[in-house]
């Protein structure tokens, strides 16, 4: 990613929507629902390697989480293609609720030999980066103190290569530490999304939805949170620049979700996607990029 400048607002060639939209500070991601080709493949995939909990699982859909709270839908179509060079998911990210939580989830991972795809210092946080058999994105991370970034997201945001010896000896001995599963208080911290533009990204999801702009990278990526967070939603174009959505018979993402407080909260978010004239079908929205979030309370 590199050094992250913060851009004023005002800089973006987005379309010039009203700024005063703001979405409630308590608003948070939940579950993530991907396309798979393989249901079974998934699942042995992602007890083992990634250590979710299997909570349902009904015909060709399974539910999974920590702790018993729900994170990941994954819904079956058999031959499903992994989806290059279009919009939809980058990867969802799990937030675990402690350093050590990470360090011994990193121990398991080069202990059982699980591939990774990358391993990041980030500033705001520490993360492992992964891919599963159908080539979605998936981050295990940690945060660091709120107080170390909290206001800074803009100038201090960074990728830097991750201090494995450091967070590996916060466990008394990482070669023998156990685990059997991601921790309960494991949540969706975030999810980062390829888009076709970042303008007009920005665009919809500050201006309409109401996250706040945290910190952009140009015209390739930008992140945005409700309350201060480093950021709720990522996006890039690093993959998918002008791209068009997945076709059908895709390995892909299929919704994303954000929960708000409460009724009044998800009314007034839909009712200012409608009034900018994007599609809206109860409580789910596409993006201008096409991809889907559903509002919950």
């Amino acid at each position: 990613m590199g050094q992250v400048s913060y851009r004023d607002p005002e800089e973006l060639e987005a379309a010039a929507a009203p700024p005063a939209a703001t979405i409630a500070p308590a608003t948070t991601v939940g579950p993530v629902h991907l396309t798979v080709a393989d249901l079974g493949r998934s699942l042995d995939y992602y007890r083992a390697s990634i250590g979710l909990t299997v909570l349902d699982r009904a015909g060709g859909s399974a539910r999974l989480g920590a702790g018993g709270r729900e994170l990941l839908v994954l819904v079956e179509e058999a031959g499903a293609r992994p989806s290059h060079g279009h919009t939809g998911l980058y990867h969802f990210a799990l937030l675990v609720p402690a350093r050590a939580d990470l360090a011994r989830w990193l121990a398991h991972a080069i202990r059982d030999r699980v591939p990774l795809v990358g391993l990041s210092d980030h500033f705001v946080s520490e993360a492992l980066y992964l891919s599963d058999p159908d080539a979605h994105g998936i981050e295990i991370y940690c945060d660091r103190p709120r107080e170390v970034w909290e206001g800074r997201v803009g100038e201090r945001l960074t990728t830097v290569p991750l201090d494995v010896r450091g967070l590996l000896g916060v466990l008394p001995d990482a070669e023998t530490e156990p685990f059997d599963a991601l921790p309960d208080g494991t949540v969706m911290g975030h999810v980062h999304l390829k888009v076709a533009a970042i303008a007009e990204t920005v665009a919809f999801y500050r201006d309409v939805v109401g996250f706040g702009l945290m910190a952009q990278v140009g015209n390739q990526a930008a992140f945005l949170a409700a309350g201060g967070y480093h950021h709720h939603l990522g996006a890039n174009t690093w993959e998918s620049a002008g791209a068009p959505p997945p076709p059908r018979g895709t390995a892909a993402l299929r919704h994303a979700t954000i929960v708000v407080p409460d009724a009044s909260e998800h009314d007034r978010v839909l009712a200012r996607v409608d009034a900018a004239g994007q599609a809206v079908d109860g409580s789910a929205v596409r993006d201008p990029s096409g991809n889907t979030l559903v509002f919950e309370f």
